[in-house]
Protein backbone atom coordinates (compact mmCIF):
# COMPACT_ATOMS: atom_id res chain seq x y z
CA UNK A 1 0.00 0.00 0.00
CA UNK A 2 1.25 3.41 -0.58
CA UNK A 3 1.72 5.67 1.62
CA UNK A 4 0.32 9.46 0.91
CA UNK A 5 2.25 12.79 1.38
CA UNK A 6 0.58 13.91 4.66
CA UNK A 7 1.02 9.81 5.76
CA UNK A 8 5.12 10.12 5.51
CA UNK A 9 5.00 13.93 7.36
CA UNK A 10 3.23 12.39 9.99
CA UNK A 11 5.71 9.25 9.83
CA UNK A 12 9.02 11.28 9.86
CA UNK A 13 7.68 13.65 12.79
CA UNK A 14 6.79 10.50 14.85
CA UNK A 15 10.25 9.15 13.77
CA UNK A 16 12.58 12.07 15.08
CA UNK A 17 10.48 12.97 17.87
CA UNK A 18 11.10 9.24 19.31
CA UNK A 19 14.51 9.56 18.34
CA UNK A 20 14.60 12.85 20.28
CA UNK A 21 12.65 12.10 23.24
CA UNK A 22 15.30 9.51 23.55
CA UNK A 23 18.24 11.79 23.38
CA UNK A 24 16.53 15.14 24.93
CA UNK A 25 17.28 17.09 22.74
CA UNK A 26 15.77 20.73 22.13
CA UNK A 27 13.05 21.11 19.41
CA UNK A 28 12.79 22.10 15.86
CA UNK A 29 10.48 22.51 13.27
CA UNK A 30 9.53 20.38 10.13
CA UNK A 31 6.58 21.47 8.35
CA UNK A 32 4.85 23.50 10.85
CA UNK A 33 5.36 20.60 13.55
CA UNK A 34 7.48 20.84 16.71
CA UNK A 35 9.75 18.12 16.72
CA UNK A 36 13.56 16.71 18.57
CA UNK A 37 16.95 16.27 16.58
CA UNK A 38 18.66 13.38 17.16
CA UNK A 39 22.00 14.83 16.60
CA UNK A 40 23.53 14.13 20.12
CA UNK A 41 22.75 10.15 19.28
CA UNK A 42 23.06 9.91 16.00
CA UNK A 43 26.19 11.27 13.24
CA UNK A 44 23.57 12.08 10.56
CA UNK A 45 22.46 15.54 10.62
CA UNK A 46 19.06 16.22 11.38
CA UNK A 47 18.05 17.02 7.77
CA UNK A 48 20.09 13.40 6.89
CA UNK A 49 18.15 11.82 9.03
CA UNK A 50 14.74 13.50 7.44
CA UNK A 51 15.78 12.18 3.81
CA UNK A 52 16.98 8.68 5.09
CA UNK A 53 13.20 8.15 6.10
CA UNK A 54 11.94 9.69 2.66
CA UNK A 55 14.13 7.15 0.90
CA UNK A 56 12.89 4.25 2.51
CA UNK A 57 9.41 5.06 2.35
CA UNK A 58 9.69 6.69 -1.59
CA UNK A 59 11.38 3.50 -2.64
CA UNK A 60 9.09 1.14 -1.34
CA UNK A 61 6.67 2.61 -2.47
CA UNK A 62 8.20 2.91 -6.16
CA UNK A 63 9.25 -1.22 -5.54
CA UNK A 64 5.69 -1.94 -4.76
CA UNK A 65 4.69 -0.74 -8.04
CA UNK A 66 7.04 -2.81 -9.99
CA UNK A 67 6.78 -5.58 -8.56
CA UNK A 68 3.47 -6.57 -6.69
CA UNK A 69 3.63 -9.69 -4.95
CA UNK A 70 6.36 -10.69 -6.79
CA UNK A 71 9.14 -9.65 -4.98
CA UNK A 72 9.85 -9.25 -1.37
CA UNK A 73 12.52 -6.40 -1.20
CA UNK A 74 13.81 -4.34 1.74
CA UNK A 75 15.44 -1.19 1.36
CA UNK A 76 17.71 0.65 4.29
CA UNK A 77 18.36 4.41 3.95
CA UNK A 78 21.59 5.63 6.28
CA UNK A 79 23.43 8.90 5.32
CA UNK A 80 22.03 8.72 1.78
CA UNK A 81 23.44 5.34 0.68
CA UNK A 82 20.82 2.65 0.39
CA UNK A 83 20.86 -0.74 0.72
CA UNK A 84 18.70 -3.12 -0.65
CA UNK A 85 18.39 -6.56 0.51
CA UNK A 86 15.71 -9.39 -0.29
CA UNK A 87 14.07 -11.85 -2.89
CA UNK A 88 13.00 -11.11 -6.73
CA UNK A 89 12.42 -14.01 -9.02
CA UNK A 90 14.63 -13.15 -11.82
CA UNK A 91 18.15 -11.11 -13.03
CA UNK A 92 16.35 -8.41 -14.79
CA UNK A 93 14.43 -7.40 -11.52
CA UNK A 94 17.35 -7.19 -9.36
CA UNK A 95 18.10 -4.96 -11.81
CA UNK A 96 15.71 -2.79 -12.92
CA UNK A 97 14.85 -2.28 -8.87
CA UNK A 98 18.45 -1.07 -8.33
CA UNK A 99 17.82 1.51 -10.88
CA UNK A 100 14.37 2.72 -9.51
CA UNK A 101 16.46 2.80 -6.23
CA UNK A 102 19.22 4.66 -7.82
CA UNK A 103 16.47 7.51 -9.08
CA UNK A 104 14.99 7.95 -5.71
CA UNK A 105 15.19 12.01 -4.67
CA UNK A 106 18.36 12.31 -2.87
CA UNK A 107 20.03 8.66 -2.55
CA UNK A 108 23.86 8.81 -3.25
CA UNK A 109 24.77 5.39 -3.58
CA UNK A 110 23.01 2.25 -3.87
CA UNK A 111 24.06 -1.22 -2.62
CA UNK A 112 22.04 -4.55 -4.34
CA UNK A 113 22.19 -7.09 -2.03
CA UNK A 114 19.02 -8.77 -3.34
CA UNK A 115 18.68 -12.62 -4.10
CA UNK A 116 17.44 -14.09 -7.27
CA UNK A 117 15.56 -16.64 -5.59
CA UNK A 118 11.75 -17.25 -4.16
CA UNK A 119 10.55 -15.06 -1.60
CA UNK A 120 11.52 -16.07 2.04
CA UNK A 121 8.26 -17.23 4.32
CA UNK A 122 7.32 -15.34 7.33
CA UNK A 123 9.41 -18.09 9.47
CA UNK A 124 12.45 -17.21 8.18
CA UNK A 125 11.90 -13.39 8.23
CA UNK A 126 10.76 -13.62 11.81
CA UNK A 127 13.94 -15.75 12.67
CA UNK A 128 16.11 -13.03 10.78
CA UNK A 129 14.12 -9.39 12.83
CA UNK A 130 14.83 -11.70 16.12
CA UNK A 131 18.34 -11.90 15.34
CA UNK A 132 18.57 -8.21 14.85
CA UNK A 133 17.01 -7.28 17.73
CA UNK A 134 19.52 -9.69 19.84
CA UNK A 135 22.66 -7.81 17.56
CA UNK A 136 20.98 -4.31 18.60
CA UNK A 137 20.53 -5.76 22.61
CA UNK A 138 24.44 -6.44 22.42
CA UNK A 139 25.25 -3.35 20.78
CA UNK A 140 23.43 -1.35 23.53
CA UNK A 141 25.00 -3.65 25.96
CA UNK A 142 28.88 -3.05 24.73
CA UNK A 143 30.52 -0.26 27.11
CA UNK A 144 32.86 1.01 24.11
CA UNK A 145 30.17 1.24 20.93
CA UNK A 146 27.80 3.59 20.88
CA UNK A 147 24.80 1.86 19.49
CA UNK A 148 22.69 4.47 18.41
CA UNK A 149 25.83 4.81 15.65
CA UNK A 150 24.53 1.51 13.50
CA UNK A 151 22.12 0.23 11.89
CA UNK A 152 21.18 -3.09 11.59
CA UNK A 153 19.82 -5.43 9.03
CA UNK A 154 19.14 -9.25 8.75
CA UNK A 155 17.90 -11.41 5.75
CA UNK A 156 18.10 -15.20 5.56
CA UNK A 157 21.32 -14.72 8.55
CA UNK A 158 22.89 -12.25 7.12
CA UNK A 159 23.60 -9.12 8.50
CA UNK A 160 24.18 -6.13 7.47
CA UNK A 161 25.61 -3.10 9.39
CA UNK A 162 25.73 0.43 8.02
CA UNK A 163 26.55 3.50 10.22
CA UNK A 164 29.41 6.17 10.20
CA UNK A 165 32.22 4.95 12.69
CA UNK A 166 35.72 4.45 13.00
CA UNK A 167 37.81 1.40 12.32
CA UNK A 168 37.78 0.70 15.84
CA UNK A 169 33.80 0.87 16.37
CA UNK A 170 33.75 -1.60 13.04
CA UNK A 171 35.85 -4.09 14.10
CA UNK A 172 34.03 -4.07 17.30
CA UNK A 173 30.81 -4.54 16.45
CA UNK A 174 31.28 -6.92 13.71
CA UNK A 175 32.99 -8.88 16.45
CA UNK A 176 29.99 -9.06 18.64
CA UNK A 177 27.32 -9.56 15.36
CA UNK A 178 29.15 -12.72 14.85
CA UNK A 179 28.74 -13.59 18.18
CA UNK A 180 25.28 -13.80 17.85
CA UNK A 181 23.40 -17.00 17.01
CA UNK A 182 21.83 -17.58 13.96
CA UNK A 183 24.19 -14.74 12.28
CA UNK A 184 25.46 -16.86 9.27
CA UNK A 185 27.72 -14.28 7.37
CA UNK A 186 28.24 -10.28 8.30
CA UNK A 187 28.41 -7.52 5.71
CA UNK A 188 29.90 -4.02 6.18
CA UNK A 189 28.17 -1.71 4.63
CA UNK A 190 30.12 1.25 6.50
CA UNK A 191 30.96 4.95 6.48
CA UNK A 192 35.04 4.82 7.96
CA UNK A 193 35.78 8.35 9.83
CA UNK A 194 39.14 8.87 11.65
CA UNK A 195 39.28 9.17 15.45
CA UNK A 196 39.55 12.76 15.07
CA UNK A 197 36.17 13.40 12.94
CA UNK A 198 34.53 11.37 15.74
CA UNK A 199 35.96 13.24 17.85
CA UNK A 200 34.86 16.45 16.37
CA UNK A 201 31.15 15.10 15.93
CA UNK A 202 30.62 14.20 19.70
CA UNK A 203 32.31 17.65 20.90
CA UNK A 204 29.69 19.52 18.96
Amino acid sequence: MKISNQKLLTKLTLSVCLSAALSACAPVMLGGFAMGTMVAVDRRTTGTQVEDQGIEVRGANRFQDYLGERGHVNITSYNRQVLLTGEVPNAQDKQQVEQIASKVENVRSVVNEIAVMEKTNLSQRSSDALITGKIKASLVDAKDLFASSFKVVTERGTTYLMGRVTQREADRATEITRSIDGVKKVVRVLEIISEEELKALTTK
